[in-house]
């Protein structure tokens, strides 16, 4: 059954506003993801790469990931991986937005800890929902 209450903006009256991590290397997709996410309540920050990337974790503590696998300085495989052997990051939920559409591809992220995985060009709704519910189950 489709909830569509899951693509309203939030009232970030009554909660604590989520913060999202995206690690993305095309300055397109970059900005539309982090602007459609803003408009939905959102605390976005957004890198075009991996640099830093577990600090970038720690200083920015985001409720959720966005990875992107292929970028142009580490292997966004090798990050997820990271992410989830880390002892103050491993909850962090990943969802995986990536061009890679391989279906070996997909099991081995969700293999490495990804939540979730979104081939390109992506659904912005169903991405939007994906989200919610991975932050949703993360606080329950």
């Amino acid at each position: 059954m489709f909830n569509n209450s899951l693509l309203q903006p939030h009232d970030s009256c009554c909660q604590k506003i989520k913060r999202i991590l995206i690690v993305e290397d095309d300055k397109i997709n970059r900005m539309l993801l982090s602007d459609y996410l803003k408009y939905f309540g959102y605390n976005v920050l957004s890198f075009p790469d991996g640099e830093n990337f577990i600090f970038n974790i720690k200083s920015f503590n985001p409720d959720l990931i966005l990875l992107d696998l292929k970028l142009p300085d580490i292997d966004g495989y090798y990050l997820l991986q990271q992410v989830k052997q880390h002892p103050s990051c491993h909850n962090i939920p990943i969802i995986v937005v990536s061009g890679f559409a391989f279906e070996i591809d997909k099991e081995k992220a969700i293999k490495l800890g990804a939540s979730d995985y979104f081939v390109k060009p992506i659904n912005l709704n169903l991405l939007t929902i994906a989200i919610a519910k991975e932050l949703a189950y993360a606080h329950i």
